[in-house]
C-alpha cells in the first residue's frame, strides 16, 4: 500500500534581482519575481514485510533506478522494486537479515552483497535468482563492477576481497586479510578500480592495491595505525592519478595511484564516501560536519555543520549539492558557499546517500525507518508577493 502525504511545500527564495525586502515597496512588478526552490513528497512506501521489533538496523542503501522500476534493499527483511512514478511494489524478494550497501545494476541484472552471508545475482525485472555464492559473513561494502572484464568485486566484513566472473558466478580469486585490532566500525567502503589495479580499504588501516585479474598484491600502505578505531571504511575515490579514502578516527588521505605515497591529509575522520565536482572534495567527517576542500591541497573552503549525526555521500543536483543527515532531515545546500537552501525532514534520518533522477525532479532515498520516498524537488518562478508573510 502506498502511504499518503500531505503535499505541503518547502520553500526558499533564491538569487534574484532584488532583496525581498526591498521589492515589497517597488512599484515595477515585473521584477517582482523571484526563484523558489520547492520541495513536497510525492509518495512513500513502506520496504519491509512487518515491523522491525528488534534493535534498529541501518538503511544504508542507495536506490538503485532501472527503467521504470526503483530498486530498495533494507537491512531487516529484503530487496524489493517499485513504479517509480506509483511507488507500487512490483516484486520482493526475501533475504534474511535484509541488503544494508548499495546494489550494482548492469545491463538488467543485479548485484546484491546481502547480510545473510551470501552474494546475488538477480533479474532486476523480476528479482528471480541467477546465481548466488556463499561467503560465509555478512556483507557490508557496495560492490564494483568492470564491464570491460565482466568482473564484479566487493570485499566480505571478514575483511576477504573477492571477484567473481559477473555471468555465470564463477570464483576468479579472493585474498583474505587479517585484522588483529579489538575494535572495529561496522561497515565497509566499495572498492576502486583504474588500469586493471583494484584499491581497496580494510579495517586494520591498510590501503591496499591488487592486481585487478589476478589478486597478487602490487603495494600497500599501513596508514591508520594509532586510533582505536583503525578502518578504512570509506569506498576509495580516483581522481586523475590520485586516490583518497579516510579512516573513521583518522584522518582524509590523499594518496598518488602510482606507489600510494601520501601527498597531503587533513585532521578529520571519515564515514561516508567521497564527492568530487569541479575543484572540491566534499568530505562528510565523523564528527558532524560536511567540509569542502581544495582538492589539489585540502584546503578547508567551507564547513556545514550538522545539528546532529553524520553526513551521507553528497550528490549533484540542479545546481545545488544534496545529502542526508543520519539524525535529520534531506538537505540542499549551495556549492559555492556551505549555506543550507531548504530540506526536507522524514523523520528518524537518513543513512543512505539519495537516487538521483535530475530529468524528472525525483530524488529517492531511504529513511532510518525503512521508508522509501520519492520527492519533487525544482526551482520554480514565482512571484514574491505571494510569500511574503
Amino acid at each position: 500500500m502506498v502511504h499518503k502525504l500531505s503535499l505541503k511545500k518547502f520553500l526558499f527564495l533564491g538569487p534574484a534581482f532584488c532583496l525581498l525586502g526591498s521589492c515589497a515597496h517597488m512599484g515595477d512588478t515585473s521584477s517582482s519575481t523571484n526563484r523558489v526552490f520547492t520541495v513536497r513528497p510525492v509518495w512513500v512506501q513502506r520496504t519491509t514485510v512487518n515491523e522491525n521489533l528488534r534493535y534498529r538496523k541501518i538503511n544504508r542503501m542507495t536506490p538503485v533506478l532501472v527503467n521504470n522500476l526503483i530498486i530498495q534493499g533494507n537491512a531487516i527483511d529484503g530487496l524489493s522494486a517499485y513504479s517509480r512514478e506509483s511507488g507500487q511494489l512490483q516484486w520482493r524478494k526475501k533475504i534474511h537479515e535484509g541488503v544494508e550497501p548499495s546494489v550494482y545494476e548492469f545491463k538488467g541484472r543485479l548485484y546484491v552483497a546481502a547480510s545473510d552471508g551470501y552474494f546475488y545475482s538477480l533479474d532486476a525485472k523480476t528479482g528471480n535468482e541467477i546465481w548466488s555464492a556463499s561467503t560465509k559473513s555478512e556483507n557490508l561494502s557496495e560492490p564494483l563492477f568492470d564491464d570491460r572484464q565482466g568482473t564484479v568485486y566487493f570485499v566480505s566484513s571478514s575483511n576477504v576481497v573477492y571477484a567473481y566472473e559477473a555471468d555465470s558466478g564463477k570464483q576468479l580469486w579472493m585474498h583474505s586479510r587479517q585484522d588483529t585490532s579489538q575494535f572495529s566500525i561496522r561497515g565497509g567502503g566499495r572498492p576502486a578500480l583504474k588500469d586493471d589495479r583494484l584499491f581497496v580499504g580494510f579495517s586494520d588501516g591498510s590501503l591496499v592495491a591488487f592486481n585487478a585479474k589476478s589478486g597478487s598484491v602490487i603495494w600497500e600502505n599501513h596508514l591508520n595505525k594509532n586510533k582505536k578505531f583503525r578502518d578504512l571504511d570509506t569506498s576509495p575515490l580516483i581522481d586523475g592519478d590520485r586516490l583518497f579514502i579516510a579512516g573513521y578516527d583518522d584522518r582524509l588521505y590523499c594518496l598518488s595511484l602510482q606507489k600510494g605515497d601520501v601527498l597531503w591529509r587533513v585532521e578529520a575522520g571519515g564515514y561516508g564516501s567521497f564527492t568530487v565536482l569541479g575543484n572540491k572534495i566534499f568530505y562528510p567527517t565523523s564528527n558532524g560536519e560536511l567540509l569542502a576542500l581544495n582538492k589539489d591541497n585540502g584546503d578547508k573552503i567551507w564547513n556545514f555543520k550538522l545539528d546532529e549525526g553524520l553526513a551521507t555521500q553528497v550528490k549533484a543536483y540542479k545546481g545545488l549539492i544534496v545529502f542526508g543527515e543520519s539524525q535529520g532531515r534531506l538537505v540542499f545546500v549551495d556549492p559555492e558557499t556551505g549555506k543550507k537552501v531548504n530540506h526536507f525532514e522524514p523523520g528518524r534520518g537518513i543513512l543512505a546517500s539519495p537516487a538521483i533522477d535530475e530529468t524528472n525532479s525525483r530524488i529517492y532515498f531511504i529513511s532510518g525507518e525503512a521508508n522509501l520516498y520519492a520527492v519533487d524537488a525544482r526551482w520554480n518562478w514565482a512571484s514574491l508577493n505571494s510569500y511574503i508573510p
